[in-house]
């Protein structure tokens, strides 16, 4: 399928009254066709993965064609160069949140939680923790020590007061606390050391994140973990359950 085509698809796809509904789910308007992400799914698949067509998709500007080339893109031909060029041009959360599941799958994925976590840019900086829930979900043979550097990202970003940004670091570090019983003992840990900060940021972020994390079902999950543990594969996980994401 070309470019011309797939335009020709989403513009026909398009829903004014949608981009009215969007706005108040603060996603950005400009440039936005109201197509939602459950329309753009099946295109993607019939479109399959295409390295050359998400690169035109993306240049076009289009709030849906930059969804939709995160969803075709071939994660083994991504580099660091156009992570850094696609990241610079986010300007939403649901654009940041469905690229980054493309992000996540690239040899680079860890160093760019580094370097973006400690960026300013709004969208930058929540795509480094939105990284670390995905991450948290998806690589399910990291041992838990792998995710002790992220404890201290989030920290360091929980007294941002950006809403976009403090709901993502608080993805992160529920989704951390849901992999194992140790994740789930020191993402508490953390969570009762933010909440005696001044910030209202670090605040909320301790509060819901200990509202679920201490949870009867997460607790009855990670006790599940615990007992399967010595029957698992070596190197196998079980799935966390995932934490809801909140933009």
């Amino acid at each position: 399928m070309t470019l011309t085509e797939v335009l020709a698809r989403l513009r026909g796809m398009a829903s004014p009254r949608n981009v009215a509904g969007m706005a108040r789910f603060g996603i950005a308007t400009e440039g936005t066709l109201g197509i939602s992400i459950y329309d753009l799914r099946p295109l993607a698949r019939e479109i399959g993965p295409n390295h050359r067509l998400a690169q035109q998709l993306w240049t076009t500007g289009i709030h849906e064609a930059r969804i939709l080339a995160g969803f075709i893109e071939d994660p083994a031909q991504v580099t660091e160069a156009q992570m850094e060029r696609w990241v610079r041009d986010f300007d939403s959360w649901d654009i940041c949140d469905q690229v980054t599941e493309v992000f996540v799958r690239t040899p680079y994925a860890r160093r760019k939680i580094r370097a973006w976590a400690r960026r300013d840019e709004e969208f930058v900086k929540r795509a480094a923790f939105t990284m670390i829930a995905e991450v948290a979900w998806h690589d399910r043979t990291a041992s838990d020590k792998a995710f002790e550097p992220f404890f201290g990202l989030i920290k360091q970003a929980a007294s941002d007061e950006r809403n976009f940004v403090k709901k993502a670091v608080n993805w992160a570090l529920r989704n951390i606390g849901k992999r194992s019983p140790a994740l789930n003992r020191r993402a508490v840990a953390v969570a009762q050391e933010l909440r005696a900060r001044e910030s209202r940021a670090a605040r909320w972020i301790a509060s819901d994140a200990l509202r679920e994390l201490a949870s009867d079902a997460v607790q009855k999950r990670i006790r599940a973990v615990r007992s399967s543990s010595p029957r698992r594969a070596s190197g196998s996980r079980r799935s966390p359950p995932r934490a809801t994401r909140r933009a």
